[in-house]
């Protein structure tokens, strides 16, 4: 069984035990992330979980193994015969993931889950707090004035 999640912008194909790379996480090490999947294809004959009501409740949990650096790109600019230079390094902030279950969950992901419990209390909250208005009356538009006829 494998899936395609989504992670920074990215899609990568995972399995159980798997361990990923990918850009900068804010977690700290050792936390477990949910990751947003597209695709579910399980061994067989199967179909795969594309979208709609499967795809909601497909569950991809990661560890976050640990923060590291990737390796250091060179970047060099020259123009001959001009004396025009320019050297420049990069290293990209990386965090590598240990992909641990994946499967139907039965429902949704825990932290899509509790963002929606949160949204919840609060907009019964404001919608009990507002008075209630009056309807302000419709103005019908004004006909345009005539100018006169006159030389």
């Amino acid at each position: 069984m494998y899936a395609i999640v989504k992670v920074g912008g990215k899609q990568y194909r995972v399995e159980k035990g798997d361990s990923l790379l990918v850009d900068r996480m804010p977690e700290d090490e050792g936390a477990k992330v949910v990751l947003e999947p597209l695709l579910l294809a399980r061994g067989g004959k199967d179909e795969p979980v594309f979208g709609g009501d499967q795809l909601g409740k497909v569950k991809v949990e990661a560890t976050v193994a640990g923060h590291e650096r990737g390796p250091k790109i060179h970047v060099l600019k020259f123009k001959p015969k001009r004396g025009y230079k320019r050297r420049q390094g990069h290293r990209s902030e990386l965090t590598r993931l240990e992909i641990g279950d994946i499967g139907l969950g039965g429902g949704k992901p825990a932290a899509a889950e509790k963002a929606a419990t949160a949204k919840k209390p609060a907009a019964k909250k404001s919608a009990a707090a507002k008075p209630a208005t009056a309807k302000k009356p419709t103005t019908e538009p004004k006909p345009p004035k005539e100018e006169p006829d006159g030389p």
